[in-house]
């Protein structure tokens, strides 16, 4: 038996474990896929230390450890090293690979939202720095709005404010919320009267956190807004993290079914 985890801080509220284990049972793999608490203050040296300590053959990581994730492997995707994250490890012939679905599971995700020409990120963590790569690709103009200029040097490509010094002086058609706004602590990412003139001239509103109403989704639907929140995004990077734990890539709509299935979709 292979053993698989999702590793991050918080965890409990994880639903991973059903996709995949729904996944596994479905095609007749002999794995169990489970949850895992990391200390916020690990390193990459310690989340390398426990995902060997722990068995696994490999692993989903969430926040906030998708950059040191990338750190820790000996090797890693071209996507996820342009991206400068990763959310999947894969243990193979004894060394560990890094990618990142999460990229491509979140474009999927937003399939519907079209012709998208300028989008504004929320948050700069590992998360975000893997969205603004997919909407750039995608050809539009990103921009990175975060609490400080601490994170600036992660995203060179892209323009970057602080929310001091931000005015909402443009308009965005895709808002999106990577914080852990509405998941860690109540509340929005930013400012209302901001946000709220931000939303005023979007489209679309997209936010990470699934399973709940977040106080970002409620404004934006307040503002008549097409709104997302993650639970499509966990579907489809799930899907593709699947297909590099088992090898099964001519099986992903057997995969998306059982992991549809889990989620009641």
């Amino acid at each position: 038996m292979n053993y698989y985890a999702v590793i991050g801080n918080p965890i409990a509220h994880s639903i991973s474990p059903r996709l995949h284990n729904n996944a596994f049972e479905a095609l007749g793999i002999n794995s169990v896929y489970s949850r895992y608490l990391l200390d916020t203050s690990a390193s990459a040296s310690k989340l390398r230390q426990k995902f060997f300590a722990l068995g696994l053959s490999g692993a989903n990581i969430t926040v906030p450890f998708k950059e040191i994730a990338l750190e820790c492997a000996d090797k890693q995707d071209e996507l996820a090293k342009k991206i400068g994250s990763a959310n999947t490890l894969v243990l193979n012939a004894g060394k560990i690979h890094a990618f990142n679905t999460d990229a491509p599971g979140f474009m999927m995700a937003i399939a519907e939202f079209e012709n998208i020409k300028n989008a504004l990120i929320i948050g700069a963590g590992g998360t975000a720095r893997a969205l603004a790569h997919a909407l750039k690709a995608s050809g539009a103009e990103v921009s990175v709005l975060n609490r400080s200029e601490g994170r600036v040097g992660a995203f060179s490509e892209f323009a970057y404010f602080t929310t001091q010094d931000f005015k909402a002086s443009k308009s965005y058609e895709l808002i999106v919320n990577t914080t852990p706004a509405g998941l860690t602590f109540a509340g929005l990412p930013c400012d209302k009267k901001l946000l709220a003139e931000l939303f005023s001239g979007a489209k679309y509103a997209f936010d990470v956190v699934y399973g709940r109403d977040t106080e970002f989704i409620k404004l934006a639907k307040a503002k008549n807004l097409r709104v997302k929140d993650g639970l499509e995004m966990l579907l489809y990077q799930a899907v593709l993290a699947f297909e590099h734990f088992s090898s099964k890539k001519n099986e992903r709509e057997k995969i998306q079914i059982a992991m549809r299935k889990a989620l009641s979709l």
